[in-house]
């Protein structure tokens, strides 16, 4: 019985130990260890298994979260969080699926590691003020200021558009057909004016350090590493053998469409792309190959 009712909130935990760090990797450790809590008490004990799980997940990732941002301070080049595949048409609520985007984990990682996990719990999975104070062991008032702080951070901060699922699909596909063309004019013209370009190569495959913006600079950069010299210099740092391809294609990463590049089917690189207005205004690349290795479990930043 210890074993099914923990299998039964996996799910759940998985998916706001993600949230909270922005790791995949990480929030998994988070999850294992919450279970070798689980399995040493007397499950017959605990009145409510939810709630004590999510509390005993959510106080571990915060302590985690405090540790590696230590790391992500002297990461190499810009530091983003770790993709995810994530199942489209999951029946989940919106403000669930949405709370995967790539845009909103950017912005969660200024937050404070309280703000962030109040932040996840109670605008991605529901909980109240009255849950959390409990999960958190504070104040019922003081995790309403931590509320109202986060949600204000985050809204000021989150760029928000209201995007056709079918519409972003389509700019991804013109993106891709523009890169794979040499189309600088092409290219440009699905750039907003300020677009911004954030790679995350962790100082260990070809991607910018620093972040690029403007639809000429990120147009140019774009077109260099999607030309053959671009892909061979790209490869070698993989250490793939001369000769080697990358295979393309559009899958659902964080909740919306966006490119994988594949090498002999392992993912290699994640391009995702946030629109609005018709027009892409950031571009997250993400190559670290120590961030690619929960892109083939599906859902892995868990629905519940």
């Amino acid at each position: 019985m210890t074993l099914e009712v923990f299998t039964a909130h996996r799910s759940l935990l998985v998916g706001v130990a993600y949230r909270i760090l922005g790791g995949a990797a990480d929030a998994e450790d988070v999850v294992q260890e919450a279970w070798l809590r689980w399995a040493e008490v007397d499950a017959a004990s605990v009145a409510d298994p939810k709630a004590y799980l999510v509390r005993v997940t959510t106080n571990l990732a915060i302590d985690r979260l405090r540790r590696v941002r230590a790391r992500r301070e002297a990461y190499v080049g810009p530091w983003l969080p770790e993709p995810v595949v994530t199942a489209p048409d999951s029946g989940e609520p919106a403000e669930r699926a949405d709370s995967v985007e790539l845009a909103l984990l950017v912005v969660l990682e200024t937050l404070s590691p309280l703000e962030r996990a109040v932040f996840v719990l109670r605008e991605a999975f529901g909980f109240s003020h009255a849950e959390i104070a409990e999960i958190l062991g504070r104040g019922e008032p003081a995790v309403r200021q931590l509320a109202r702080r986060a949600r204000d951070h985050v809204r000021e901060r989150r760029p928000r558009f209201d995007v056709d699922r079918r519409e972003r699909r389509t700019i991804t596909e013109r993106f891709v057909a523009a890169c794979a063309e040499g189309d600088i004019e092409g290219l440009t013209a699905l750039l907003a004016a300020d677009v911004r370009m954030v790679g995350d190569g962790g100082g260990k495959v070809r991607a910018p350090l620093r972040e690029l913006a403007g639809a000429m600079p990120v147009a140019r950069f774009l077109v260099a590493i999607a030309s053959r010299e671009g892909r061979r210099r790209f490869l070698a740092s993989l250490g793939a053998p001369p000769g080697s391809e990358m295979d393309l294609e559009i899958a659902e990463v964080n909740g919306g469409p966006a490119i994988v590049a594949r090498l002999e089917g392992r993912p290699v690189t994640v391009v995702s792309l946030m629109i609005g207005d018709g027009l892409i205004h950031t571009v997250y690349l993400i190559a670290n190959p120590d961030k690619m290795s929960r892109m083939a479990t599906p859902n892995a930043s868990g629905s519940a």
